[in-house]
């Protein structure tokens, strides 16, 4: 199993956490409100708090916190990521649900990555799921499925290692350009949430026809 840092205490960060331990997971919570982080850890049973700023305890670091200051973060933690494995489940989707506010060309993991060091990998993984969706696991008998992005093998394949202890199925879409394809999924979400399916009780995945 692995040793997972979650930087962030919202929804997902919340979510993704539950199922890591679920899953057999060492799982540290951080957070720029040390009071709110503990009470998030405190819903979880055997998560700990780490302290901002600080190395992360985990080898594999996901990055749980809104798009806009995403970059920002990695900037703030600097070295402290080095040789880490960091998960960008963020979206960098525009107010009005029409568009990106990414570079024409580049994606979210991308401008992540550019602020992060270079012995860290980036990989994208987690955009497309609802984090209540997520929370809840399995839906009728089949896993969900988490579409994974990144340039590094080995960093998809421990991302991907992490992803089935959750009781999902990865699936790899290619090298980390293709997260703009990813985020461009989440997007449709949205768009299906809005205009057809009204809610958010669904997720997209692959069926395999034999």
């Amino acid at each position: 199993m692995s040793s997972i840092s979650i930087i962030g205490l919202g929804n997902m960060a919340g979510a993704l956490a539950g199922r890591a331990l679920a899953g057999g997971n060492a799982v540290e919570i951080i957070g720029r409100d040390p009071a709110k982080a503990k009470e998030l850890a405190d819903t979880l049973d055997g998560a700990t708090v780490g302290t901002p700023g600080a190395a992360p305890a985990g080898d594999v670091v996901v990055l749980a916190v809104p798009y806009a200051g995403a970059a920002a973060v990695v900037s703030e933690y600097g070295d402290a990521l080095r040789g880490k494995v960091i998960i960008d489940i963020t979206n960098p989707v525009a107010p009005d649900l029409q568009g990106f506010v990414t570079p024409d060309g580049s994606s979210g993991a991308q401008e992540i990555a550019k602020a992060a060091p270079a012995s860290a990998h980036v990989v994208k993984a987690f955009n497309t799921l609802f984090s209540h969706v997520l929370a809840a696991g399995p839906a009728e008998g089949r896993p969900l499925d988490v579409f994974v992005a990144g340039d590094d093998t080995q960093a998809k394949a421990r991302v991907s290692e992490f992803i089935e202890s959750l009781g999902l199925r990865p699936m790899d879409a290619g090298e980390l350009s293709m997260a703009r394809a990813l985020e461009n999924v989440a997007l449709l979400e949205l768009g299906l949430m809005t205009h057809s399916i009204k809610h958010t009780d669904f997720s997209l995945g692959v069926t395999v026809l034999s």
